[in-house]
Order: C-alpha cells, then sequence, then structure tokens
C-alpha cells in the first residue's frame, strides 16, 4: 500500500541545516539512512520520522510550489516563535504576495528555502 513519507528539503549545507531544523521544531538527528547527502530527522518523543534533508545544488526558489506550514495557536505566539526562529538563524522575507490580513508569516531557513508559521486562531487567508 502507498503511503506518505516525510517531507524533504533540499539545502547546501546538511550541518547547518540539521542544527537549525533540530532546533526549530525539537526533532533529532538519526543514524538512520545518514550520509554525507542526506539527514532523517525524527520527533524528539520517538513517534517517527518528521523531516527528511537532502543536499541540493540547486537554489531555493523564491515562490516555491510546496512549502512547510507550522503552527501555532495565537497571534502572541505567532510573534514569539517568529522571532526565535530568526533568532536560530531563520530570515524574514519580503513576500510579495500576502493577503490583506494575513494569517502567515513568511520565513526562509538559513538555506533561503521558505516555509510559513501560521497562527491558527485567524486562518485560513487563503494564501498560506
Amino acid at each position: 500500500m502507498l503511503r506518505l513519507g516525510i517531507p524533504v528539503i533540499g539545502v547546501d549545507d546538511i550541518p547547518r541545516a540539521v542544527a537549525f531544523w533540530t532546533a526549530a521544531l525539537d526533532l533529532v538527528d538519526t543514524a538512520e539512512w545518514a550520509s554525507p547527502t542526506w539527514r532523517t530527522l525524527d520527533h524528539a518523543g520517538g513517534s517517527g520520522h518528521a523531516l527528511g534533508l537532502m543536499l541540493s545544488e540547486s537554489p531555493a526558489e523564491p515562490h516555491p510550489r510546496i512549502h512547510l506550514d507550522l503552527f501555532v495557536d495565537t497571534a502572541a505566539e505567532q510573534e514569539a516563535e517568529v522571532e526565535r526562529l530568526v533568532g536560530l538563524g531563520a530570515t524574514r522575507v519580503d513576500w510579495d504576495m500576502y493577503p490583506p490580513e494575513p494569517d502567515f508569516v513568511v520565513l526562509a531557513d538559513p538555506d533561503g528555502n521558505a516555509f510559513c508559521v501560521v497562527d491558527l486562531s485567524s486562518a485560513p487567508s487563503g494564501s498560506a
């Protein structure tokens, strides 16, 4: 039976990406399938795989067709998480596609991959 696995993010620097995403999402780096070009990150609580990181030579897309949405429950939590992620190495993206009252903030990881921090208390904006 076919089943969905994990999202995989292409990165320029595996150790930097591991450091960012493990701290950002409380994940752990695993030995499973680990190589110089691949890392599997698991949920810290032991509930399984969460994210794959793959070495990539292609640049991050400015408007990716697929991206990660990270959820928070309130606007205050969104603001705090955005600041925490920026402190870990994320950057704010000057997003030209925000709707009039967005429920999301667009950031980029240290490799330039865009992702959103979505405030579920005001979702959906329809454009995240």
